[in-house]
């Protein structure tokens, strides 16, 4: 799997980038809230990526921050009806905070609000997705930052892991790590193995 892409900016479109690596260039599909955020084409990136294979296709999806792959990743995996370009229409229409609240508030009338995404799209999302979600928008950890704590779960989530094991190994590892993600991640992962 292609987990990442570090080279250079070589085109810049709002649904899609071209990153060239020493003399290839990948073609990525990305969010507008990712769009937002990227420098000017010819700058150096390191873009985070999921590698969608299909008998007919290799796709790869691009996303700046590692809480926007693992939402994607979420969307994709849980939820029935939600390929990959549902997934990015859902990341193009709503901030990843917004999304974790409305899930977690059931505001069918918010997630009906992104483009693509109809009445019952917006119930099977909460349906589907409140109790790995839920944990992650609802919950407050002492003695952890709550943004830290909030990737690291959702990242666990998109690994597969329960939600109450990985909350567990996360609260025992935010008494043991620093308040930096990956160090909370990897110790939970610890943890869990």
């Amino acid at each position: 799997m292609i987990t990442f892409l570090e080279g250079s900016l070589a085109e810049v479109l709002p649904t899609q980038i071209v990153v060239a690596v020493h003399g290839v260039g990948y073609q990525v599909f990305i969010p507008l809230s990712s769009f937002d955020k990227l420098p000017p084409a010819g700058s150096s990136i390191k873009i985070l990526t999921h590698l969608q294979v299909r008998e007919d296709a290799h796709t790869l999806y691009g996303f700046l921050s590692a809480a926007e792959r693992d939402l994607f990743r979420l969307l994709i995996n849980h939820v029935s009806g939600i390929g990959p370009k549902m997934a990015l229409a859902v990341l193009s229409g709503m901030a990843v905070s917004s999304f974790k609240t409305a899930v977690v508030n059931s505001d069918i009338a918010s997630l009906s609000r992104i483009s693509g995404v109809g009445k019952k799209t917006a119930e099977r999302i909460v349906l589907e997705l409140k109790d790995k979600v839920g944990a992650a928008a609802a919950w407050e950890p002492a003695g952890a930052d709550q943004a830290f704590m909030n990737d690291a779960l959702l990242a666990l989530l998109s690994l597969g892991y329960k939600q109450a094991d990985a909350h567990k190994a996360l609260v025992q590892a935010s008494k043991e790590a620093g308040l930096d993600a990956e160090a909370l991640l990897r110790q939970a992962l610890k943890l869990l193995v």
